[in-house]
């Protein structure tokens, strides 16, 4: 079914980072030819998009500016707006929105809730104990490592892999005597070992259509070292998650969660993410997110040849995705992130980028954290700055372009990893 009128459809995304850039490519590519606005975007997203300046977390200016402009689909990126009740207002004024509600992005929102969902759902996952003082997490952790999470949101942050009794108090007193992330429970967990898979699904309150598979890198350092980011990179699809393996994960993990939501009387309508870990007794669910990953979805969707319009219009109605195919190129698709001096700890901001008109037309650069410096120059202007996606025959080709291509851009303090799906598809 198509949306809108003779024009295209009018679609909003809201966000500003590389994953909202990567939607908006996705989008432009529709045979529908949306008129595509962005709020608040960055200079690479308003090539494609008109800007509106509103900031994620004006839920009410948001609405009000989808109404006056006569939008007639609204995709929410980033998590904050969803937690704080964005397709909630947009629902008041009958504006479709591919997002959760607040009660569905809880499952973001709280690790606390999640796992209490996850549960309840029956699916497997570490165990945990849920705590609100630095001694009862103490006294929770079984063994080292231990994994101590913020139960907030804290922007892919928030994670603590405590290798000793002296980390595991350190992360502890952060987060629940100095309130980083502004959190006032945290969830302990057993350290589950295997490989990380990413598989997000598109949900229509009932059922989920799985997209092809991903895996990102969060930590700053080659060889998955230092402290968690936001994301360094990340390849589609997985060896061995085809797209059957998805469908059977989805069925096993996404659709037991959709259901629960259900009788619980939560529609979930939007991008389920499941973080899994695939470990010797088959995968655990990590955590689930309530939109699309970032930087898995700058790996995905490059790889998208249906309609991501008409996916995403789909899922915004009850039953939509009934009789949905969704159709993928074959090859992989690599992506490597360049962040600012100091990140994650801290972000350089005003640094100048240089090289962006020398990257080849087939490789996909989407912007994160930019901005319009002196002179109309681009420059920094956030910790991940700029995400680089090259399609091949296979990883090893894929990352030999992103990374040729990577290298031709420069700013002062460019950090990124160098091992990005290195070993992918290797005995």
């Amino acid at each position: 079914m198509r949306l809108g009128t003779a024009r295209g459809p009018r679609v909003l995304v809201v966000g500003g980072g590389a994953r909202e850039h990567a939607i908006i490519q996705a989008l432009a590519r529709s045979p529908q030819s949306p008129e595509l606005l962005c709020a608040p975007g960055n200079p690479g997203i308003a090539r494609q998009a008109r800007l509106l300046n509103l900031v994620v977390d004006d839920v009410a200016g948001l609405a009000e500016a989808a109404l006056s402009e006569q939008v007639e689909l609204v995709v929410v990126g980033p998590e904050a707006p969803l937690v704080a009740g964005l397709a909630d207002a947009l629902a008041l004024v009958d504006i479709p929105c591919f997002g959760p509600t607040a009660a569905a992005a809880a499952l973001e929102g709280s690790k606390a809730f999640c796992k209490e969902v996850m549960e309840a759902a029956g699916l497997p996952t570490a165990r945990y104990a849920v705590v609100g003082d630095v001694e009862a997490g103490m006294a929770a952790i079984a063994g080292y490592p231990a994994v101590i999470k913020a139960d907030g949101l804290a922007a892919g942050k928030g994670v603590v892999i405590a290798a000793d009794a002296a980390q595991a108090r350190e992360a502890l007193t952060a987060l629940l005597v100095e309130h980083r992330f502004g959190t006032e429970r945290v969830v302990v967990e057993e350290h589950l070992s295997g490989q990380e898979l990413s598989l997000l699904a598109v949900c229509d309150g009932e059922r989920a259509l799985p997209l092809a598979s991903a895996q990102d890198y969060k930590r700053i350092f080659d060889g998955d070292r230092g402290p968690n980011t936001g994301g360094m990179g990340s390849y589609s699809p997985v060896p061995g998650v085809d797209e059957a393996r998805a469908w059977e994960l989805a069925g096993a993990i996404h659709q037991p969660v959709l259901e629960e939501l259900a009788r619980r009387g939560i529609a979930f309508h939007g991008v389920l993410y499941a973080g899994l870990m695939m470990t010797p007794d088959g995968p655990k669910v990590l955590e689930f997110n309530a939109r699309f990953g970032d930087p898995e979805t700058e790996a995905i969707l490059p790889r998208l040849r249906s309609d991501l319009l008409e996916l995403l219009g789909a899922a915004t109605r009850p039953g939509g995705l009934e009789g949905i195919e969704v159709a993928w190129d074959p090859r992989t698709a690599v992506t490597v992130v360049l962040a600012s001096a100091g990140y994650p700890e801290s972000a350089s901001h005003g640094d100048e980028i240089r090289g962006l008109d020398r990257v080849p037309d087939d490789v996909f650069v989407t912007h994160a954290g930019t901005a319009y410096g002196p002179g109309g120059a681009v420059v920094s202007a956030g910790g991940r700055v700029l995400a680089v996606t090259a399609l091949g025959r296979d990883a090893a080709d894929a990352r030999m372009t992103a990374y040729a291509a990577a290298d031709m851009i420069e700013f002062e303090g460019r950090q990124l990893r160098r091992d990005i799906a290195q070993n992918v598809g290797q005995a």
